[in-house]
């Protein structure tokens, strides 16, 4: 059964009569219920009633439903309002514009605004190369997408991918003191996303492609790349790619295997897992088998784009064929980036001893992690209420921080794999466990140190 969780918090508020043991009565529901009680507050007290928010974490929006109807069928009580806790922190949005200079009288506004900004327009205009400095261009990152692969709902479209690009936006601020701004776009022809990426690109230091579908992201990524002189950086494949590697490389030291030695495994091979799988080779994994829906990706299969064409002619060494179950076996590693219950854990016991499992679907994971953890070594997953959460959140905040510190815009492995090193040794040595082999995505230590790496490895 699924763990309760803060994404599915709601505030009941209940009238209950004003008798000895009406909140234990209403605390005990909710735990019959399945629900976890974060919070009983009494927030109206009468002779004839008193009114309690009761507030719990359900496991869905269904299991909050019938935590409700519980607490609606105790006899005496009366539900009045329901509030999804979630929603809440949503309305108006997470995000918003704040002024970094007073504006307290005529002087300030004349030097902010007119006349004194038109001094450092004819400035820019005369030297382009100065809106870096004199504008937000400096430290802001567009966060691009169309809406069409958001993680674990698909294409919802760009209005419905919105509170998730404010999120990334949050993000970015919080760890890395990166503004950023949500660029949603009504249009899925590449073409388009293009141009009007190029035509905004004057107002930014970088481009965040995010949940774009493939094999679209692949050649709009290219693409701008090749036309802008800001980073752009997909960070489905690149922010994924990187957190990867960096709990593997800490996953090795603990199973004590090193790369040249161990067969992989990956399912999926649309943006992340061919972002995982080109890291991987240049850091020197060399037996890698990508399996899509219908196994071994190899030379000979049917229909191949050009970018699992790439897969097919630089994986599997051994020419081994067959569907993912069959490949897996003899294993010493397994990333998931795919569908959710495509294996279960006697598939698991047939990998090698001292097994590393990465299972990365979300909110629902390739295997079940309790029935993998009986044969691995190692398992993660992209959850939060499990061991070992592999989160991009690790990435990319750092990645751009450096990136922008460094002004430049060329991205290569070398900046990846220092990204990927510095989070792992962020995982100090007796701290380093199976339970543990990345940091907190909290740990304060973690976007100055890829900030740091990336900025050297950029500009070296």
């Amino acid at each position: 059964m699924a763990s309760t969780s803060p994404g599915y918090s709601i505030t009941i508020r209940v009238a209950a009569p004003p008798v000895i043991g009406a909140t234990a009565q209403l605390a005990s529901a909710v735990i019959e219920a399945g629900g976890s009680l974060t919070a009983l507050d009494v927030v109206e007290s009468g002779r004839q009633t008193i009114v309690v928010d009761v507030t719990c974490d359900a496991r869905s929006a269904g299991h909050a439903v019938e935590i409700t109807d519980t607490l609606r069928a105790l006899d005496g009580f009366e539900v009045r309002t329901v509030s999804d806790r979630t929603f809440l922190l949503h309305l108006g949005g997470k995000i918003e514009v704040t002024p970094k200079v007073p504006l307290r009288h005529r002087d300030d506004l004349s030097r902010a605004y007119t006349p004194g900004v038109a001094r450092v327009c004819l400035a820019i205009a005369e030297n382009p190369a100065d809106a870096r400095r004199l504008t937000i261009k400096r430290n802001t990152v567009a966060v691009v997408t169309d809406g069409t692969a958001v993680l674990g709902l698909g294409d919802i479209g760009p209005a419905a991918a919105l509170p998730v690009m404010e999120g990334k936006a949050a993000l970015f601020k919080q760890f890395g003191d990166v503004d950023a701004w949500p660029v949603c776009l009504d249009t899925t022809d590449t073409d388009a996303i293009v141009e009007i990426v190029r035509a905004i690109a004057p107002v930014y230091g970088g481009i965040n492609l995010e949940d774009i579908s493939a094999p679209r992201c692949f050649e709009i990524e290219r693409r701008l790349r090749d036309l802008l002189d800001i980073p752009v950086f997909h960070d489905d494949q690149h922010g994924t790619a990187i957190v990867v590697l960096a709990a593997l490389t800490n996953a090795m030291k603990v199973v004590g295997k090193a790369p040249a030695d161990v067969k992989v495994v990956v399912s999926g091979v649309g943006a992340a897992g061919h972002a995982i799988i080109r890291l991987l080779s240049a850091q020197g994994y060399g037996d890698i088998i990508g399996c899509d829906r219908h196994g071994a990706v190899r030379p000979d299969n049917a229909d191949l784009d050009e970018y699992r064409r790439w897969i097919a002619d630089h994986t599997n060494p051994r020419g081994r064929q067959g569907t993912l179950v069959e490949v897996l076996e003899g294993a010493d590693v397994f990333i998931g980036v795919s569908a959710p219950n495509l294996l279960t854990g006697d598939h698991i016991a047939t990998m090698a001893p001292g097994a590393i499992v990465f299972a990365l679907a979300n909110p629902d994971p390739e295997v079940d992690p309790f029935a993998a953890a009986q044969h691995a070594a190692i398992v993660a997953t992209g959850r939060s209420d499990h061991p070992n959460q592999i989160n991009n959140v690790l990435a990319f905040p750092g990645f751009f921080r450096g990136m922008l510190d460094a002004g430049t815009h060329t991205i290569t492995d070398g900046a990846m794999i220092a990204a990927a090193t510095a989070i792992a040794d962020c995982v100090r040595p007796g701290e380093l466990n199976a339970n543990y082999i990345v940091p907190s995505v909290f740990d304060a230590d973690v976007a100055p140190a890829v900030a740091a790496a990336v900025e050297k490895a950029a500009t070296a």
